[in-house]
């Protein structure tokens, strides 16, 4: 859709709560922001939605367009996206269904909204069915309410501990499919693969993201207004250097994942685990005293 058309749309959106008019009023609408494959920018559209629990399921469907929309590449290249539903706002991770699973979702989608029968028809591609999840920690970790940045970093880890366990799930569940297939063909359950591609990609971006930020702005401060963390500070990024290597071997393994030796994908996983774990416990021994003097979110300066 040009951005001509979408902007109005998603302005009208956020000033009345999730509510537009047109050819969407009355409709399930909500607005996804993606980042670019390419350009890294974040870019929003408008579309539309359908339930499964939980679950929102949006159809890259491009009104039936032989290709894909530009929303669904930016997805695959990274699978963390924010969604806007009504006045809500809230991060996700947006995993694309394969095979049985996508048939089943596509029907339900259609008996939903029966408009997307007739874009499948129109098109000899497979029209994909993305599950948006709730990216968010398990109800018994939730942190208690941020208050400093030692509460704000400790989100941020509890939120990298429950990915890391449910990409160890994806990954323990995919390998157990290839174990109990018996002759040639696709694997049970083929769309696990991609499931355990997004939610690795999904954690190695996020963690990625974390570690830029503490070398970039929250080390550097900490290191100027405590001087005697200096040497602390330089193991710390040490540590992040040998995280980003493992990171990279990971994802080198998991772009082959329908063919990946599962030993060899297990055995880095495994390593990558206690490193960040033993990392995580190690930043936050030293860390969590000095951040809890600092309130979060920062008051406003004085004037």
């Amino acid at each position: 859709m040009p951005t001509s058309f979408i902007q109005p749309i998603i302005e009208e959106f956020r000033a009345n709560g999730g509510k537009v008019g047109g050819p969407f009023e009355g409709g399930d609408l909500l607005l996804l922001t993606t980042t670019g494959a390419k350009s890294g920018q974040e870019h929003t559209v408008p579309l539309g939605y359908v339930r499964d629990g939980d679950l929102l399921l949006v159809v890259a469907s491009a009104g039936g367009a032989p290709r894909h929309p530009a929303w669904y590449h930016n997805l695959l290249a990274h699978p963390m996206v924010r969604v806007e539903i009504g006045t809500e706002v809230f991060a996700a991770i947006a995993v694309p269904a394969e095979g049985a699973r996508r048939e089943r979702l596509f029907e339900q989608v259609v008996r939903a909204a029966p408009g997307y029968a007739d874009y499948q028809a129109q098109t000899g591609r497979i029209l994909p069915v993305v599950a948006l999840e709730r990216s968010e920690p398990e109800a018994d970790e939730a942190p208690r309410e941020v208050t400093d940045l030692a509460g704000k970093l400790l989100e941020i880890h509890t939120w990298l501990r429950s990915q890391l366990r449910h990409v160890h799930a994806e990954a323990d569940a995919h390998f157990a499919a290839r174990a109990a297939h018996q002759g040639p063909g696709e694997l049970p359950a083929p769309g696990l693969g991609l499931q355990l591609r997004q939610h690795c990609l999904a954690f190695c971006q996020s963690l990625e993201f974390h570690h830029g930020g503490e070398d970039a702005h929250m080390f550097p401060a900490l290191a100027s207004q405590y001087p005697h963390l200096g040497d602390a500070i330089d193991r710390l990024r040490a540590e992040h250097r040998t995280v980003a290597r493992i990171q990279e071997e990971l994802l080198a393994l998991l772009s082959g994942i329908g063919t990946a030796e599962p030993l060899r994908f297990r055995t880095e996983l495994d390593r990558m685990t206690r490193e960040l774990t033993a990392h995580l416990d190690h930043e936050e021994e030293l860390l969590l005293p000095v951040l809890a003097e600092t309130p979060f979110p920062p008051p406003p300066p004085s004037r």
